[in-house]
């Protein structure tokens, strides 16, 4: 447990009187939820919103698919870097200005996005929209946290679960709906419009909660957390594109782990006035929760690199039909999301993570064993429902889980860290998952290639879209080059699926053995004084 001593200070500044026993009432909690669900929504929508617009902006920059990339995958960066100082910072400043705050500098940032007149500009605007978000991300679910009573945050939870879980595939479709019907700089009205609604929502409705702390911010902690999350994240990141054994790559990775090693060296030695007490990960509670989210935001950031060529390139269908066809998946997972408190209240947290995970796990396998290019969607759309409901179900359970294993003047940094998690898992999941794809494709379609031109042959090697598009250019083996590359898709993805579902397997077993137990969420060894003070 953590031993840091703290005051809480709760202030009803606009956002609600509490009553004698300092509850806000039904009313003011759901408004408040909605508040801080709109504002997630719009920092998880800004994470995937922009891979539908990828040869838009190299059209408009003249860029290379390298710049492309950079421009997509700096915001998170940056917002994965920042989470845990920024949350922290959070919980001493309070959590209602860090978020009006963030939402000032995130809604800032996508206006000037959406007016890049350069790459260059595009670059800041998109750092700037990630350190917004990294203001924004963790406070939304500390409000939760700290702002309801406790036999009423688990459904708050499994909401704000089923939007950042969901969340970004509804951006995504929102955003290619954006691109097919205007321009793809309208792709950032969607997060402005949903900041300002969110910013004035705030403003009235979300009541404010700070901690006074017994010691002095850990400074040193917040510079090597940025340091470790910036080089492993970029190592997952830019290893596919640059290489695995890349000098980048190497000095990224070398970086980025001696950090981490020293992070925890550090942290083991503030004890008490830590940035992030590492102890606690011996509880279960907390070790199970992020390696739950770990895993299967990792399994869904990869399910999506493999999901959107499988529509484009082997079925042929258009950007906005391939992110209508993720809409059940998330639907389901949202739904899930909203019935996991009910179910871990009756069954317990590790019996609906584990049936979760599950479900997951045999959403894979039904994929792997029904996928089909001739049979189309229908063969997978069974193991896609499969999957979004064991996801919902065991991603609330893990993120009350993460949130209840440190103390309540620790929201901000027990949200930072569900987080993080959730960005390593989706930077890992697209690595390995990308990777392993890529060499089942190569290595199934290299038996397909007998007879077609050398120089066209290559270029099939590289990727189905690279095959679809040279295709035209091999006269007579034209639909045959094609057909072998679909087939060969399909074994890379197949090989893909399997791997998913023996690292669900694993994670099934760990959690029924050491997951998280139902225990009172972690308090601070003093008793907590705890002042509202209501506004003037």
């Amino acid at each position: 447990m953590s031993t840091n001593q703290a005051e809480q200070t709760a202030e009803a500044d606009g956002g609600g009187v509490p009553d004698a026993d300092g509850v806000l009432d039904p009313r003011q909690l759901r408004t408040i939820l909605i508040a801080v669900s709109i504002a997630l929504m719009a920092v998880v929508a800004s994470v995937s919103g922009l891979n539908v617009a990828q040869t838009h902006l190299a059209v408009e920059f003249d860029a290379s698919q390298s710049t492309i990339l950079w421009i997509i995958n700096i915001y998170t960066l940056v917002l994965a870097a920042l989470l845990l100082p920024l949350g922290a910072i959070g919980d001493r400043l309070g959590r209602k200005p860090m978020l009006i705050a963030g939402l000032g500098v995130f809604g800032v940032a996508n206006v000037l996005a959406g007016l890049a007149p350069t790459v260059e500009v595009m670059l800041a605007a998109r750092v700037a929209g990630g350190v917004g978000a990294a203001m924004i991300m963790p406070i939304t679910l500390a409000v939760i946290t700290s702002t309801f009573p406790e036999e009423q945050r688990a459904k708050a939870i499994g909401v704000w679960t089923g939007v950042a879980g969901g969340g970004g595939i509804l951006g995504m479709f929102l955003s290619a709906l954006l691109v097919d019907v205007a321009d793809w700089r309208w792709l950032f009205v969607l997060p402005v419009v949903l900041t300002v609604v969110a910013l004035g929502m705030t403003s009235k409705s979300v009541p404010n909660s700070r901690e006074k702390p017994a010691h002095r911010f850990d400074t040193v902690g917040a510079l090597v957390s940025t340091v470790a999350v910036i080089g492993l994240i970029f190592v997952l990141q830019e290893g596919p594109e640059r290489g695995w054994t890349a000098p980048a790559t190497l000095i990224s990775f070398a970086v980025g782990l001696i950090a981490a090693v020293g992070f925890v060296a550090w942290e083991l030695r503030r004890r008490d006035a830590a940035l992030l007490d590492v102890r606690l990960f011996r509880e279960r509670g907390l070790a199970g929760g992020s390696i739950t989210l770990l895993v299967v935001f990792g399994v869904q950031a990869g399910i999506a690199v493999v999901l959107f060529p499988f529509f484009q390139a082997v079925l042929g269908w258009s950007g906005l039909l391939s992110t209508l066809a993720l809409m059940p998946m998330a639907v389901m997972m949202m739904m899930a999301s909203g019935l996991a408190p009910k179910l871990a209240a009756r069954f317990g947290s590790r019996a609906t993570m584990a049936v979760g995970i599950a479900l997951a796990g045999t959403g894979l396998a039904l994929m792997a064993l029904f996928v089909s290019a001739d049979g189309g969607y229908l063969t997978i759309l069974p193991g896609m429902l499969a999957m979004g409901i064991g996801m919902g179900l065991s991603m609330t359970p893990s993120t009350e889980a993460i949130t209840g294993s440190l103390p309540r003047e620790k929201q901000g940094v027990a949200s930072a860290l569900n987080d993080v998690t959730r960005e390593f898992g989706t930077a890992l999941g697209v690595a390995l998952l990308g990777a392993l794809l890529s060499a089942g494709y190569r290595s199934a379609i290299d038996d397909r290639l007998h007879g077609v031109p050398q120089g066209a042959a290559d270029t099939a090697r590289e990727g189905i879209a690279n095959a679809v598009g040279v295709a035209g250019g091999t006269g007579p083996h034209a639909q045959d080059l094609v057909h072998a590359a679909r087939q060969s898709f399909v074994d890379g993805w197949q090989q893909a699926m399997w791997a998913g579902v023996a690292v669900m397997g694993t994670l099934f077993l760990y959690i029924a053995f050491r997951g998280p137990t139902n225990e009172a969420p972690a308090t601070v060894d003093e008793p907590e004084a705890t002042e509202a003070v209501a506004a003037p």
